[in-house]
C-alpha cells in the first residue's frame, strides 16, 4: 500500500499544500512547531478518520476557516483509491472515489497506516484505557469483523450497566433478564479476548527480534493482563469461565452497580526480560520498545490484509543515540512506505537516506529538497 500524494486544504496551519511522496523513505525536517507533525496527523486522519491529538475535529480546521479537506491517492497492488475526508465544526464526511460512504466503519482499511508519535510512551507510561484505545485501534484496522464486534460489546456494557442500576433501587427488577443480557455479553466478549490473544502474539513472534536489532538488547515482550484468568482461549472454555464470574460476583457487581469483569477491564504491559519498563525503563527505552512494537506491527498487517501499511514516525530520533538512528533507518529500507519527521539530519549515514525523499517545513510552506 502506498500514499502516492496528500493534499491539506485549510489544515491546521496549512491553507493548501500538495506533496507529491515516495514509494518508500519520506523525512520532512524542521523546526518544533513548524508544522511536520500536522502532515502526518492529516494522513493519519485520511486513514483512521481521526487524530491521536486530543481535542474536537474543529481544532484541526485552519483558524477563520469552516472546514478543512484532506485529500490522497493511495495504490494498492493495481488498485487506485482516491480517498477524501472533510471536516467541518460538526460534520464528518468521508469519500471513496468520489462516493461518500455512509459508515465510517465501512471506510476504515483502505489506508492501514501504523502511527508513532512522541505521546505514544503513555502506551507504556499511562493508564490501562490508553492500552486498550491503542490496541482496539490496530486491530479495527485488521478486521472489521472486531470492530463491529466491539462496538456492540460496549452497547450490551452500557446496557447491563443501567440494569445493574435499576436492580438496586427496584424490586420489579428481573435476574433473569440480567442473565439474558449477560449471556450476549459474553458471546461478544469471547470474540474480543481472542483477537486480542493472536494479536498479542503475533507482536511476539516480530518484537524480540526487533529490539534486539536496533539495541543489542535481548528480551523484550508483551503480557496480556485480563481480570479473569484463562487457561485456554478456546470458545468454550471462555464462555464457561465469564459464565462462572458473572455467577460468583453477582453481588458484588450489584453492589458496584456496574460489570467489573471482561475484556474492558483488559491491559497489557512491556517486559525487558523480568522486568516491567513502566516502572524499570529509562525514557529512552520506554520510547524504543513502543517503536519497536510499531515496527513489529508491519508483518501482522501485511499477512492479514495482504499488503503493507503506511509507516508514520513523529519525533523518532530524539533520545536515541546516532547508532540507534542509523539502525532504525536500516529498517525503514525494507519494503515499505515510510514517512517520518525530525529537527535534523545529523549523524545519519548517508547510505541510510539515499534514493529518499526529503522534505523542508517552514512557516507553512514544504519544499523538496
Amino acid at each position: 500500500m502506498i500514499l502516492s500524494n496528500i493534499k491539506l486544504i485549510n489544515f491546521r496551519n496549512y491553507s493548501k499544500i500538495e506533496i507529491s511522496l515516495h514509494s518508500r523513505l519520506n523525512i520532512f525536517v524542521g523546526r518544533n512547531a513548524a508544522g511536520k507533525t500536522n502532515i502526518l496527523e492529516g494522513i493519519e486522519i485520511l486513514g483512521l478518520t481521526k487524530s491521536h491529538r486530543m481535542g474536537n475535529d474543529s481544532n484541526l480546521i485552519k483558524i477563520g476557516e469552516k472546514k478543512t479537506k484532506i485529500i490522497g491517492t493511495v495504490r494498492d497492488g493495481n488498485i487506485r483509491k482516491d480517498l477524501e475526508v472533510d471536516l467541518t465544526e460538526n460534520i464528518k464526511k468521508v469519500k471513496k472515489n468520489n462516493r461518500e460512504i455512509p459508515k465510517i466503519a465501512d471506510y476504515i482499511s483502505n489506508l492501514n497506516v501504523i502511527v508513532f508519535n512522541p505521546d505514544d510512551i503513555e502506551i507504556i507510561k499511562g493508564s490501562p484505557s490508553i492500552r486498550r484505545n491503542f490496541i482496539n485501534l490496530e486491530i479495527s484496522q485488521l478486521s472489521k469483523e472486531y470492530l463491529n464486534i466491539y462496538n456492540e460489546y460496549n452497547k450490551i456494557l452500557k446496557t447491563r450497566n443501567e440494569y445493574l442500576k435499576i436492580m438496586i433501587t427496584s424490586a420489579l427488577a428481573d435476574r433473569h433478564y440480567l442473565d439474558i443480557i449477560t449471556d450476549k455479553l459474553i458471546e461478544k466478549a469471547i470474540v474480543i479476548y481472542q483477537y486480542r490473544k493472536k494479536y498479542i502474539d503475533a507482536v511476539n513472534d516480530n518484537i524480540a527480534k526487533v529490539f534486539l536489532d536496533i539495541s543489542k538488547v535481548n528480551g523484550l515482550n508483551i503480557v496480556y493482563e485480563t481480570n479473569v484468568e484463562f487457561e485456554s482461549y478456546d470458545t468454550e472454555f471462555i464462555s464457561n469461565k465469564l459464565k462462572e464470574v458473572y455467577r460468583k460476583n453477582y453481588q458484588k457487581e450489584l453492589n458496584y452497580g456496574m460489570t467489573l469483569y471482561g475484556p474492558h477491564r483488559d491491559d497489557f504491559s512491556f517486559y525487558l526480560g523480568e522486568n516491567n519498563l513502566k516502572y524499570v525503563g529509562s525514557q529512552g527505552q520506554q520510547k524504543l520498545a513502543v517503536i519497536c512494537y510499531k515496527l513489529s506491527e508491519i508483518p501482522i498487517f501485511k499477512n492479514a490484509c495482504g499488503t503493507s501499511p503506511v509507516l508514520l514516525l513523529d519525533d523518532i530520533f530524539s533520545e536515541l543515540d546516532s547508532q540507534k538512528r542509523n539502525k532504525l533507518l536500516d529498517y525503514l529500507k525494507n519494503d515499505i512506505q515510510s514517512i517520518l519527521t525530525t529537527t535534523d539530519l545529523r549523524n545519519i549515514k548517508k547510505k541510510n537516506i539515499e534514493d529518499s525523499y526529503i522534505f523542508s517545513v517552514k512557516d507553512g510552506n514544504v519544499e523538496r529538497r
